[in-house]
Parts: structure tokens; sequence; C-alpha cells
């Protein structure tokens, strides 16, 4: 018992030493004892999944880890904040600027984490001996669930990991490990009556507490979704380009928030202009997010996203950006294009039109042609 307690608290230590806020400890099989794999199938039978067909291929991986590495007894959770130093609603009220997720705005989190979580593997193999293998948000891993019975904090109303010790903004990585090590106590829910996350959401994404409709959601709809976005969406979406952090901004419990990691801190001091990132090429798009979580969208769906923001903007001086973009060499930018125009200028519209052989295209033009909508 005594070196088990040495063990973890030398766990704690180096965690610590690495820049983690918090860390917690669970059974290889905690997240399927506690019923995570069945709620998994139940949100995919419910198709909130959307597009995301990922989700469903490696479902039984995600519903019991103890499948996904047989051989593992115990999960180290890690908890790594990027607490956002201003407002992340403020870029919402300025219509001429892009809103871009908190997390998106600094260093990718997957190459900062897991750099730092295979230094503390390393460690633990030096130390007590075991293998060891590494996961950040890439694997079939169901981290919130596992870092609930890790004790790190609880899936809150917005299906996000909540803390008392570090609200909502903080990234998760999981080492699991051959070795048994006593786990933590599960953390219990602390949300009480509040729904100050669900009664915020823009588009309605959630059907009920702690459910959320993938479908509705803007994070989806702007990166994980890879066609059109729908059109009774988009006026919803107002200038999020990527991400969307309303549900998080307004929990209370980011009163307790720590200070992110250095890595994270935003690239450019303020939200950047909707005009200016329009008029990016693919190479300049590649130059201005290299190492940033926006590179992996490319460049047609980051100008959708734009061209949309664009539309919602409701400002004349924007009617060129949206004309070039409703003249892109990527259909999936025309389209979304055409749409802003629509929506900004739709006296304009006989005087832009031009026949267009992408069906996609085609279809956003003579619904344009039909009225602003």
């Amino acid at each position: 018992m005594t070196a088990d307690r040495n063990l973890r608290q030398a766990i704690k230590a180096e965690a610590e030493a690495l820049g983690f806020a918090a860390h917690g400890i669970c059974r290889i099989d905690a997240a399927s004892a506690a019923g995570a794999g069945a709620r998994l199938g139940d949100w995919l039978n419910a198709g909130y999944h959307g597009e995301m067909a990922w989700m469903a291929n490696r479902a039984a991986w995600r519903g019991d880890a103890a499948a996904l590495w047989p051989e593992a007894r115990s999960i180290i959770l890690l908890a790594d904040p990027y607490t956002p130093e201003r407002d992340p609603l403020a870029a919402l009220t300025r219509p001429e600027r892009a809103a871009v997720s908190v997390y998106a705005q600094g260093r990718d989190y997957h190459d900062t984490v897991k750099k730092r979580l295979k230094r503390l593997g390393r460690w633990l193999i030096d130390l007590a001996g075991g293998e060891i293998k590494v996961f950040v948000d890439t694997a079939p891993v169901m981290e919130k669930p596992l870092a609930e019975a890790a004790g790190l904090g609880w899936q809150g109303k917005h299906t996000n990991l909540v803390s008392r010790d570090l609200g909502s903004w903080f990234f998760l990585g999981a080492i699991f490990t051959t070795l048994e090590i006593a786990p933590a106590p599960a953390h219990r829910d602390n949300c009480g009556g509040c729904r100050r996350c669900l009664d915020i959401c823009p588009t309605a994404a959630f059907p009920a507490p702690y459910v959320l409709d993938a479908r509705r959601c803007i994070s989806y709809l702007t990166i994980e979704l890879k066609g059109p976005i729908p059109r009774q969406m988009r006026p919803l979406i107002g200038n999020r380009i990527y991400g969307c952090d309303d549900c998080l901004a307004v929990c209370p419990w980011n009163k307790f928030a720590a200070s992110a990691h250095a890595a994270y801190a935003p690239r450019e001091a303020e939200a950047p202009l909707l005009a200016e990132l329009a008029g990016l090429d693919d190479a300049g798009f590649r130059a201005r997010f290299a190492g940033s979580p926006i590179k992996r969208i490319g460049r047609s769906r980051f100008l959708r996203n734009v061209a949309v923001a664009v539309g919602n903007s409701g400002l004349p001086r924007l009617v060129d950006t949206a004309e070039a973009l409703a003249a892109d060499a990527e259909p999936l930018v025309r389209a979304h294009g055409v749409w802003a125009l629509a929506r900004l200028a739709p006296e304009a519209l006989e005087a832009s039109y031009r026949p267009d052989p992408d069906p996609m295209v085609a279809e956003e033009w003579r619904l344009a042609m039909g009225g602003p909508g």
C-alpha cells in the first residue's frame, strides 16, 4: 500500500513538473463499467454523430478501453489548461472579424500534449517498469468518461469535462499502462440546476442535458462537416469560422480556471478580419496556419466558413469580398460565396451571375436568384 501511494505521489510530482495542471488514475475498464459504451451506442443510434462515421466504425474500442489494448491495466489522465485571457465571446460582437475557438488560437495541442505525455510515460517505465501507450484525441479513446472515472472532473450538461479546479478550459491526454495503479475515486456531478451552457447554444444543439446533437453543433459544422453547411444553419453561425466556445464560456466553474500553458497563447493580438482571410490562396492558408489545428480542415472548408461569416455580417463593405468568394476556384467556396452575396447584396445578383458547371454551385445560384433567403 505504501509503495503504491509513493508511486501515485511520484506520478503527481512528475506530471506537475512537466506542466500538467492535474491528473487522475482509473482502471482500464472504468468507463465501460460506468455505462459509457451503452450511452455511446444510444447516441450513435440516434444519428447524432452526423457524418463522423469513424465514431461508429470504432465504437467497440471507444466503449471499452480494454478492447483497444487488452494488456493495459490502468490509465493516467492528464489535464492541460488553455484558459483564455480575454473574453472568448467578445469577437461575436464584431461582425467584420472572425471568431475562432480558443483552443485553435495557439499551437496545435495534439503535438504539445503528446510530447509531454511521452516524456511522462518514459519516466514511468524507468521508475516502475511496464509498457505504455499515449493518446491525445487521435484514437478511439473516450477521454471524458475516463477522466470522470479518474476523478479529474465530471461531464457537464454541455458534454465537456468540467473541473472544480480548472473550469472547462483544458485538454485531456491519456497514458495507458500495463501497471496496476490504485485508482482515484470518480468525480460526482456538480452542475446542479444550472443550464447556462444549454440556453446559450445558438443552434439548439442539445436535445437534452448531457446530450449533444453534433449535426447542429457549430464546431461540427465548421470543422468536421466536409460538404456544404445546411442552409438553415448558416444564419445561426454568425461570424464563427472555426468552432464555437459559447457553452464553455458561460460555465460558472470557469472562475476557478487555471492559467493556460504558454504554448496556447493566441498567435494574433485580436480576431482576424474576414476580408483578409477571404483573400488567402492555398499557399497563404498553409503558411498562416502552419502548426495550428485550423490547417487540418484545408483552405476550401475554411473559406466556406469565412463565406458564411461574410454573409452574416450585414456589412455592405464586404460585398466585394462576397463577390470574390463567389468566383473562387473551389466549388465549395463558390457555393457559400453565392449565398453570402445574396445575403449582402441581393440587388447585385443578376449582374454577378455566371453559369456554373458544378451542380452544388448552380443550385446555390438558382436559390439565390429566387431570393436572398
